[in-house]
């Protein structure tokens, strides 16, 4: 008897997972509209937006934000990408520049839309202390530059705690503190959840539903495979442990987020 319970508890919450889905694809304009504060009335589907995913290295692309991609692209947002080093910790900078750029034209964001930074002050390097002046003038130009309406990045802890993560959390936070953005862009931070969560894959996305974020972004199998395949570019980077966060990290298949609350518009800082 309690085989055939546990077989229907497991059944159960497998069907509410595909139920999620796809009442997720029904409801992620509307999610979008709320985030960007478009009005009840107006109608706005995903060309309205121009989103800028801000990384710190070539991978972080579809390690973390995979999902949140695939899922924009869909919906014919113009999908940017800034990633602020070349990942050149190994010295591998120029090769896994052009992995990042075949990783993106899988995730459907164009060359033309990639931008990588190769700046002395802003190393690969877990114990480097990025700028935050440094980086936020980077990003706020690329902001401006691209009319972009929606920026996703790292939160406080970045995911895996890389300091260079965290300082591109920073510098957004500084922008935003600032009042530095444009009144029309909102900005939004990958939600970090603790291990436990960050690896049991799919079967992590009911929680990450019913939890409150301001934006929730799923992917099906279709997905996976797209974003596992852009995970695959990647090849100075596939050692034994990425086939593992490959097949069991949440992030491959969710991303949630929260609004980097703004402070008041042209502050001056003294």
């Amino acid at each position: 008897m309690s085989i055939y319970l546990i077989f229907f508890l497991v059944l159960s919450y497998l069907v509410s997972i595909k139920c999620l889905y796809y009442r997720h694809r029904r409801t992620l304009v509307k999610s979008l509209k709320r985030v960007m504060n478009v009005l009840p009335g107006r109608e706005a589907d995903g060309a309205d937006i121009t989103a800028l995913i801000v990384t710190a290295h070539p991978d972080d692309e579809c390690m973390f934000f995979a999902p949140t991609i695939i899922r924009l692209v869909e919906l014919n947002a113009s999908v940017h990408l800034l990633c602020l080093s070349e990942g050149n910790y190994y010295n591998q900078g120029a090769q896994r520049k052009q992995e990042l750029l075949k990783s993106c034209a899988v995730l459907g964001i164009p060359a033309s839309r990639v931008t990588v930074v190769d700046h002395k002050k802003l190393p690969d390097d877990p114990k480097a202390e990025w700028s935050v002046s440094l980086v936020s003038s980077v990003i706020v130009r690329h902001i401006r530059a691209h009319s972009v309406n929606m920026v996703l990045t790292f939160d406080g802890r970045g995911v895996s705690g890389h300091a260079n993560h965290t300082a591109v959390h920073k510098a957004v936070s500084h922008l935003a503190s600032t009042g530095q953005v444009p009144n029309d862009c909102c900005l939004l931070s990958l939600v970090t959840v603790g291990l436990l969560r960050k690896y049991i894959a799919f079967l992590e996305l009911p929680l990450s539903w019913l939890l409150s974020s301001c934006l929730c972004c799923i992917i099906g199998s279709q997905g996976y495979r797209q974003a596992k395949a852009a995970m695959l570019c990647h090849r100075t980077q596939l050692l034994w442990f990425r086939y593992l966060y490959i097949t069991f990290s949440r992030y491959m298949f969710v991303n949630t987020f929260q609004m980097i609350p703004q402070g008041p518009k042209n502050l001056k800082i003294y």
